[in-house]
């Protein structure tokens, strides 16, 4: 008997999802790939960060080079840049990363001043959290022209207290799933993302991000992604600073 109820709930599970999935299966996304150029106006683009190539950033902009495969999960390398401890965060934001990032910051002497950022996205209460730490810490983030931040990484890149992204890096909004169970039912689900869609309302205002940058999230679907322009970026109080480049040390 317990065999078939679990056999049951998989089933709702699975049949879930595909109600979800289906539409953008049967209509997938006719906007321009990602490496089309940006016009004002015309700036959905197709949300498939796998097919970047990985983009060469200019020698002494950046302390870690590319790597040729975005890591499955963040990766964080440490270094020094400018004469001060450095991070680089690279990578999908998975579940439980929040919590690695924590473990790492417990087990580093000397806190990132610096943190460089290059993710296609993923977990949002994972990004949430990470970029509270990094205010807490007042580190700086940046982004150098080959450097993506999509999906929920505009999250840790608001959690800079200082924050900076050079012309040409992709910076992109859409809607998210917040990780709700498939298996509620539709008001329950819908209730749910609205409490996710509050969460991050929150946090951007307490990050002092103009909540508004939530208006072209919420139109883009899952399967696009809305790239903001550098006026954009500056208009919601994403950067702060222009330019990302230095020396290195």
């Amino acid at each position: 008997m317990i065999l078939w109820i679990q056999l049951g709930l998989a089933g709702v599970l699975l049949g879930s999802d595909l109600v979800r999935i289906l539409p953008e299966l049967a209509f997938p996304s006719d906007a321009p790939a990602l490496t089309e150029p940006l016009r004002p106006g015309d700036q959905t683009r197709r949300y498939r960060p796998a097919e970047l190539a990985p983009r060469e950033a200019p020698p002494g902009s950046r302390p870690m080079p590319a790597s040729e495969d975005m890591p499955s999960r963040l990766l964080f390398e440490s270094t020094r840049w400018e004469g001060r401890p450095t991070l680089t965060v690279a990578g999908q934001i998975e579940a439980g990363d929040a919590e690695r990032f924590a473990e790492y910051l417990d087990a580093e002497r000397t806190p990132p001043e610096l943190v460089y950022l290059n993710s296609p996205g993923g977990s949002v209460v994972d990004a949430l959290a990470i970029g509270r730490a990094l205010r807490d810490l007042g580190a700086e983030t940046r982004m150098t022209e080959a450097d993506i931040c999509l999906s929920a990484c505009p999250y840790m890149l608001a959690g800079g207290a200082v924050r900076a992204v050079e012309d040409g890096a992709m910076v992109g909004v859409h809607q998210h799933y917040f990780g709700e169970n498939t298996a509620l039912p539709a008001f329950l689900a819908v209730e749910d993302i609205q409490r996710g869609q509050g969460a991050v309302m929150a946090y951007l205002d307490e990050m002092g991000i103009d909540p508004r940058l939530m208006q072209p999230a919420l139109v883009t679907p899952p399967d696009e992604i809305y790239l903001l322009t550098q006026d954009e970026l500056a208009q919601y109080g994403l950067v702060t600073a222009s330019g990302a480049t230095g020396d290195g040390a």
